[in-house]
Parts: C-alpha cells; sequence; structure tokens
C-alpha cells in the first residue's frame, strides 16, 4: 500500500473516496462491538471505522496498541451529525477500513502522548523522539521552519546571498572556550569549532559579496546558563556600504515579514527606538523588557524641594533620586521591600525610601 492522503486533509468533500492512510495509533475506542481508531501524523488526525462484520479484520484492529504503526486502506464517509467532532479538522468524517495493516508495534509509551504531559523533563529528554510527537513540541519545530523560510524569503528579495563559512577553524578571540577536534592528519594539533563566523563573514565583504547571510552552528565552551548553551544557531548577517540605519530598516522588515509569515501577525514598522542613554536612564539595561512597563523616572527636582533632609542633601550635593511605580506596591511585606532595598544598593544605590 502507499499513502494517497494525510491524517490532516479529508473532509466532507471528499466523501465516497478510496484511501490510504498511515500513521500512529493515538488512541483505540471499543464501542460494543464497533472498534474506532484516531490515526495520528504530523499533519493532524483521522478517525477509523472497523466493523464486526469483517471479522479477520477487527480481530487485527482489536490488537491495536497506543503508537503502533499502521496502514489503513477503507472509503470516506460523513459522520453523522451527532458524532462530528469539531476539535479535528478532519472531524466531520471517518474512513470506513477495509483493509489494515500492521508496520510497526510499539512497547507501552513510558509517557502519555497528551498536549498536557504530566511526564518530567528528564524522562521527556531521555524519550525524545516520542516527546516529539506531541502537538507542542512538534508545533514547536513547525513554527521554527516557517520562520527559517520567511526569513530567507525577505533576505532573498533584498539581494542578500547566503552562504556556508566552515566550522573547522582556528582558534580567534572570542566570549568562550573553544572546543577542539584533533587533527589526524597532524597529530598534537587542533581544530577549533568555531564560535561564530566572524572572520569568514569579513572576508566575504573584501570578496564583494556585499550582502551575506546564513542559519550559523554557533559551539561555545561554556557552563550552561539561560542563555548560553555548548552549541546554538543565529541568524548572521553582515553588509557592506551601508549605516545603523540601513541595518535597523533590515531588522525591522525582516522581523515583521516572519511574524507575518509565520503566525499571521502585522507588526507596525518601524519599532520604537531608544539610545543606549535613554534605555539606561530609563531602565537601568540596555537590554530592557518593555512589556513590564516599570521605568526609571528621575525626580530628583521635586524631591529638591522636599522636606526631607537625605533627599534634599543627595540633591544638593549633585546626586540623583529617581522612582519607580509598582501596581499592587501597596500589598508588598516589610521582607518584600527590604529585599528590593538591598537589590537597589546592590547596583550602587545609597538607599531606598517608599510610600
Amino acid at each position: 500500500m502507499k499513502r494517497t492522503h494525510t491524517c490532516g486533509e479529508l473532509n466532507k468533500s471528499d466523501s465516497g473516496k478510496k484511501v490510504v492512510l498511515m500513521g500512529w495509533v493515538h488512541r483505540r475506542r471499543d464501542h460494543g462491538g464497533l472498534i474506532f481508531i484516531d490515526i495520528r501524523d504530523r499533519y493532524g488526525m483521522t478517525q477509523a471505522f472497523f466493523s464486526p462484520e469483517n471479522e479477520d479484520l477487527h480481530k487485527l484492529a482489536h490488537q491495536l496498541k497506543p503508537e503502533y504503526v499502521i496502514a489503513v486502506r477503507g472509503k470516506v464517509r460523513e459522520r453523522p451529525a451527532d458524532m462530528v467532532n469539531p476539535k479535528l479538522a478532519t472531524g466531520e468524517i471517518e474512513v470506513v477500513a477495509s483493509h489494515l495493516e500492521i508496520l510497526n508495534e510499539a512497547k507501552v509509551p513510558p509517557f502519555v502522548l497528551e498536549d498536557d504531559v504530566k511526564a518530567t523533563e528528564e524522562l521527556r529528554l531521555r524519550y525524545r523522539f516520542m516527546d516529539m510527537r506531541r502537538n507542542p513540541v512538534k508545533d514547536a519545530f513547525l513554527l521554527r521552519a516557517k520562520v527559517y523560510r520567511a526569513i530567507r524569503e525577505h533576505l532573498d528579495k533584498n539581494g542578500f546571498v547566503e552562504m556556508e563559512t566552515p566550522y573547522l577553524t582556528r582558534s580567534t578571540p572570542e566570549g568562550a572556550r573553544d572546543f577542539l577536534v584533533p587533527s589526524r592528519l597532524q597529530p598534537g594539533k587542533f581544530y577549533c569549532l568555531a564560535q561564530s563566523p566572524q572572520l569568514y563573514k569579513q572576508l566575504l565583504m573584501i570578496a564583494g559579496f556585499d550582502r551575506y547571510y546564513q542559519f550559523a552552528r554557533c559551539f561555545r565552551d561554556e557552563d550552561m546558563r539561560g542563555d548560553r548553551q555548548p552549541e546554538h544557531t543565529q541568524i548572521d548577517i553582515e553588509m557592506s556600504f551601508v549605516d545603523e540605519d540601513d541595518v535597523f530598516r533590515l531588522a525591522e522588515g525582516m522581523f515583521a515579514h516572519a511574524f507575518k509569515e509565520a503566525l499571521g501577525v502585522e507588526l507596525s514598522t518601524p519599532f520604537k527606538r531608544l539610545t543606549y542613554v535613554e534605555s539606561m536612564e530609563m531602565y537601568g539595561t540596555d537590554k530592557p523588557d518593555l512589556r513590564l512597563g516599570l521605568k526609571i523616572r528621575d525626580v530628583t527636582d521635586i524631591a529638591r524641594k522636599s522636606d526631607f533632609k537625605v533627599f534634599v542633601d543627595t540633591a544638593e550635593s549633585g546626586g540623583r533620586i529617581v522612582c519607580m511605580k509598582f501596581d499592587g506596591g501597596s500589598k508588598f511585606s516589610r521582607k518584600e521591600i527590604a529585599g528590593l532595598g538591598e537589590t537597589a544598593r546592590a547596583f550602587g544605590a545609597k538607599g531606598m525610601a517608599w510610600v
């Protein structure tokens, strides 16, 4: 048998067609001798129906367990109105099976392959190939592919050339230690895995490739942190004969196109821009999370006119008094407020007052 359709494309307009579906058994339901099998692939899920009138086929279907890989041949028919499943794209139809083939059996899964899985992360990673069958994980990979495709489309339209640069290179000054690969031909010497394509893309600029990009794999031997891991992929872009505004406009267009194509979200451009000084003044960091909305406000001139001696002395001596407004701050405990004061002092403040 050869697959004719995926498990996510059939609908009531296909009623009467003879089809072949292949995929994984998501679940089996037995109702008074009637067997219903939900067949799953990465495109969706389709219900197959096995009638007890075909004894051999019914007996074989009764052997099916979760995650068996099967092939089903049958005819598409509309479901009765009271059995339509609006949660499925194929919920208006089912396939009345006439032939079943077990392509691969499976052991009992180590965890239930549902969207809201209760398994620990360690168990899921140990059986990563199974975890990737779940919709949240699968959808993340599919979204990543859409983003890649959209970015390529945008950069190609803007005259960029996708190039590949070597992974095996020599050591260069970067922000981490190098991963070393022994050389077979020169014992005692090593290649380094590239931490970034920096040198190579500069060579490309010198060679006249004035607009280059690649999805570069980078390798850095450093401790794991929230935003650090031994290898990662980065969008690497280089341009010649441009200024910073050209770079801003390119990035804005690229992100807007990626969001529209991958998520159907329209982003307004140009994006809000902050200078380094503005960012540090308002948020205390050069990479603020604007979703938080916690701006630092300079109230030195107001505090100078107050009766609070600490404020007045600070202002008169050339210091600054800044404030932040916390929504719901009245619910903070004294311990939480004291913790905020310690944090402020750790970042160089002389102290913290609150009202």
